[in-house]
């Protein structure tokens, strides 16, 4: 039974190290703050939270356990919020989609300073 749980976990910690690296690759590679926001978001915190059950699953005592999913419940509130608002917040001060965002939602919305 030991070693089953030691495959999964390595699993899980592989499968979460791969989302994280999908995520800094997409920080690295995307052309602007929107996609990159998109790329840390949803992979960064996909990555983290199967990270983090990995740890749960590993540990198995109560307060482990527990600790891990508060911390994914944290991770899934956060994040997206997170970057809504740092989205938001670049539109504002006036950073536009690049040129492969074919419709600007934003654009009749909020007006640009000036």
């Amino acid at each position: 039974m030991n070693a089953i749980v030691e495959i999964i976990t390595g699993l899980m910690l592989i499968s979460g190290a791969a989302f994280a690296l999908a995520a800094s690759i997409g920080l690295i590679r995307l052309k602007d703050v929107y996609m990159r926001t998109h790329a840390a978001s949803k992979a960064g915190t996909l990555g983290s939270g199967v990270m983090l059950l990995a740890l749960a699953v590993d540990a198995g005592t109560l307060g482990v356990v527990t600790r891990a999913v508060a911390g994914v419940v944290f991770f899934l509130l956060t994040a997206p919020v997170s970057a809504h608002l740092l989205a938001k917040a670049a539109y504002a001060a006036g950073y536009r989609p690049c040129a492969d965002t074919k419709i600007d939602a934003l654009a009749k919305t909020m007006r640009p300073k000036s």
